[in-house]
């Protein structure tokens, strides 16, 4: 499905209410399945949730996680520890072109049997569970963090616990501390000393408990994007946040202040407000190598205001859904805009014009389809393969349509 979007305005002083973190949700729910004690609220209603909560309630041998990359790296660990079980697990064409081998790796030194069925380092996988008893796994430090809390979520079931080396310069630092802090609060001990995390094995019975899964702040970042694009004076507020949050997105508070923008946090809800005009002269320059989740949608909002950006620590982003940092380019140039990429970097010139009526492509990548729609407030424009959005976002389109949106 496509969605063609004509030139729009926002209603003012509007509210959106965002279900669950989807990092947070994949978490807890592979906790939960390891500990039954353990009850969620406000689970991400995302497909990588959905695809997540029915592989760990299957009992088949076959699971197909399709686009879910977090769930691949989560689910190839819990399935290693599951004694006596036989699990092949698979995904979609995309996903079987997506490294898992450190993962893999990582997993076998501390004694999983793991087999690849077709290309060695890439999915689909042959696990057969059994009790790992080695503790003791080093990995660089740069690698995906997924790839981290994957060995940290299990690490509790290991008989010895886990001791974990990362060397080199660590990135992103806060999903690693939000796996930590959800295993500290349900009661299992952890250390983040240097480069060394330590996680202990469990010898009490974890208590019942209840956890309510904060709102998504990748999800907010499409809002933060369409209040820098609109008039001084507009506003939105969306629920539910914390000013404190585990997740790293959560620094596009601090972001889009560059673009005008001020946020307002009181009783778990935040006030978006654009409160300032930006001199187009301004150059936005970040380091998202602890959010790169948001780089779409900073480079998307940089370009609607006509701002120079240049944003580095983006090398994960070309194992994503797609090479995000490519698509980036491809389809801001057919836009009008000037853009050149590393393997870690974007850098986005200055520009006056937007060519408008562009269809964009979205590379089955649900950031794509979402970070370009507030240009809607500029241009007319299409978004190609619109429902991809279901990814992580299901209702997204509604709620566009709900503040204002004119779609089609």
């Amino acid at each position: 499905m496509d969605i063609s979007i004509q030139k729009s305005k926002l209603r003012n002083q509007q509210t959106v209410q965002i279900t669950g973190s989807k990092s947070e949700s994949n978490r807890l729910l592979l906790l939960q399945a390891l500990y039954s004690q353990i009850s969620i609220n406000n689970v991400s209603n995302s497909d990588d949730s959905v695809l997540m909560q029915k592989a760990l309630a299957s009992d088949e041998k076959l699971v197909d996680i399709h686009h879910a990359g977090t769930a691949m790296r989560f689910l190839t660990a819990y399935f290693s520890t599951q004694k006596d079980r036989e699990t092949i697990i698979t995904g979609s064409p995309r996903m079987k072109e997506r490294p898992i081998k450190i993962l893999v790796d990582a997993l076998r030194m501390l004694g999983a049997e793991i087999t690849y069925l077709e290309n060695d380092g890439f999915p689909p996988l042959q696990i057969k569970g059994r009790e790992l008893t080695q503790s003791k796994v080093t990995l660089e430090a740069n690698v995906s963090s997924q790839y981290i809390s994957a060995l940290l979520l299990i690490a509790s079931k290991l008989e010895n616990g886990l001791e974990l080396t990362l060397k080199g310069k660590i990135t992103s630092v806060p999903y690693i501390n939000m796996t930590l802090s959800l295993l500290n609060g349900i009661g299992i001990e952890t250390s983040f000393v240097d480069n060394t995390i330590l996680v202990k094995p469990n010898t009490v019975n974890i208590e019942p408990q209840t956890l309510t899964v904060e709102s998504d702040w990748s999800s907010a970042s499409y809002f933060y994007g369409l209040i820098a694009l609109s008039d001084i004076g507009t506003e939105i507020t969306i629920s539910a946040y914390k000013d404190k949050s585990l997740q790293g997105d959560s620094v596009l508070a601090e972001i889009y202040e560059k673009f005008g923008v001020t946020t307002t946090f009181e009783n778990e809800i935040i006030t978006l407000q654009k409160s300032s005009t930006i001199d187009v002269s301004t150059k936005i320059e970040l380091d998202l190598k602890n959010a790169p989740d948001i780089a779409q949608t900073i480079a998307v909002t940089a370009f609607g205001l006509g701002l120079e950006c240049y944003m580095i620590g983006l090398h994960t982003l070309k194992i994503k859904e797609t090479d995000r940092l490519v698509a980036l380019k491809i389809e801001l140039e057919k836009l009008g805009a000037t853009v050149h990429i590393t393997d870690l970097s974007l850098h986005l010139q200055s520009s006056k014009k937007i060519n408008s009526d562009i269809s964009i492509a979205t590379y089955n990548d649900h950031r794509m389809a979402m970070a370009f729609a507030p240009l809607g407030l500029k241009v007319p424009i299409v978004i190609e393969n619109a429902d991809v959005v279901s990814k992580s976002y299901p209702q997204f389109w509604e709620d566009f349509k709900a503040i204002g949106f004119n779609l089609k």
